[in-house]
């Protein structure tokens, strides 16, 4: 925005992962004062506390553009602060500011788990985000102690529960890694880069075996089994080197059941069902068969997918927040306002965007498309509204509510100073 053109309106958006950063410049660059939110202490999200560690050229290139995002003199930056009816400040304390919308994009804050017999009283069992926050060194999931054993399952395929077998394998040098898959190996959902990075440790006569188990099934549904083992076998041509002797296997057609453990509350196995596939409407479902074995394990790691946050303030369904049937401002015919069920009406100023709209769905490019597509939302809502005729003092009774919690807020130039040092 250039010296001759003020700005218009006022808004928050809150969280700056991907999809908050690329929405605030979105809004900044078209007449918006921003007001960002960040429960860390740092930008990036799940882009600078998910991506495995020590991908530095991807993480570093995030980096550079975030910095540039903060750089734009009309976003006001503020981490270390969470939002929430649990949080620090709540949304209605923010509207009362006088902030005109609402982009929500905090991500999927919270987690799924299956219910499992022994799955919150024993120890060794985890989820995934919680790893996966601590080995990026996130506070204060960094300072955490997780009991990890020598014979890990995994429950999940996807390319998260392939990073947290690499940080196993190649950082703790475990034993043995399983991944407990409930569909067969046709039906994956890791690429083949991530499979590269732990593909050297794969016990190939293992694979034969369960490729040789779940064939029949496979094939009584048409799925090329050779095909699908090729996929997996493909990643050697380019894995990474070992650094230990872990034995990483695949258990397909399985689910958990049961999660066992000794009289001292240690994990010391898995009760897995066997199933088939059946096909549904151009796809698959997996359908125990009731024989069931267990899993020799001593530690459990639910790999499978985020859920939002109840307690943010949004009215949640199926472990999302409810988007309007019939919004006002569609793009490519998604909403990304927020509905009242009750009511059945649309909540005015309230938006949503990223995983924030749709959990776990792509990786930075999609969160960045989709960042940006709501604050085009949010900007056509703001145009049916009069200008703010003082932003800057909007932002300085967000400033004051700051001031009444009992730690500091981050400043963009607080985070200037932490990366210099």
């Amino acid at each position: 925005m250039d010296n001759e053109t003020q700005a218009k309106y006022v808004v928050a958006v809150i969280g700056a992962g991907p999809a908050g950063l690329f929405g605030a410049r979105q809004l900044a660059s078209e007449g918006a004062r921003v007001a960002l939110f960040n429960r860390d202490i740092k930008p990036g999200g799940l882009a600078e506390y998910g991506i495995y560690p020590t991908k530095h050229k991807m993480k570093e290139g995030l980096r550079k553009q975030f910095r540039q995002i903060l750089q734009i003199h009309e976003i006001d930056y503020y981490g270390n602060v969470s939002i929430g009816e649990k949080g620090d400040l709540t949304l209605a304390q923010l509207r009362a500011t006088g902030l005109q919308a609402l982009l929500v994009t905090v991500g999927a804050q919270g987690t799924k788990w299956l219910g499992l017999p022994g799955e919150d009283i024993l120890k060794g069992v985890y989820h995934a985000k919680d790893i996966v926050y601590h080995y990026n060194k996130l506070p204060p999931y960094s300072q955490k102690q997780f009991r990890i054993g020598q014979k890990v399952a995994l429950i999940g395929a996807g390319n998260v529960s392939l990073d947290i077998a690499r940080w196993l394998m190649r950082q703790l040098k475990v034993e043995e890694v399983v991944a407990i898959v409930r569909r067969g190996p046709a039906e994956v959902k890791f690429d083949k880069k991530e499979m590269e990075s732990v593909a050297a440790n794969l016990d190939l006569k293992a694979l034969d075996g369960e490729i040789a188990r779940v064939a029949p099934v496979m094939e009584a549904i048409g799925q090329d089994v050779q095909a699908a083992k090729d996929f997996i076998l493909s990643a050697l041509q380019k894995a990474q080197e070992p650094v230990s002797d872990s034995r990483f296997r695949f258990e397909f057609l399985t689910i958990p059941v049961t999660i066992l453990g000794d009289p001292e509350g240690r994990v010391t196995g898995l009760e897995v069902e066997e199933t088939r596939l059946i096909p549904v409407d151009g796809d698959t479902k997996a359908e125990g068969t009731g024989v069931k074995r267990v899993v020799d394990v001593d530690t459990v790691i639910f790999c499978i997918g985020d859920k939002v946050d109840d307690t943010f303030g949004l009215p949640v369904k199926w472990n999302r927040y409810v988007k309007s049937s019939k919004p006002r401002f569609p793009v490519d015919g998604i909403s990304y306002e927020v509905m009242d069920p009750a009511n059945e009406t649309t909540i005015e100023d309230i938006f949503v965007a990223g995983w924030a709209r749709e959990a776990s769905h792509g990786l930075v490019g999609v969160a960045r498309k989709d960042g940006e597509a709501g604050a085009q939302v949010v900007l056509q809502y703001l145009r049916t509204l009069k200008p703010v005729d003082d932003p800057q003092a909007v932002m300085e009774n967000v400033r004051q509510l700051l001031q009444t919690l009992d730690k500091p807020a981050i400043t963009k130039e607080d985070v200037q100073r932490l990366e210099a040092i």
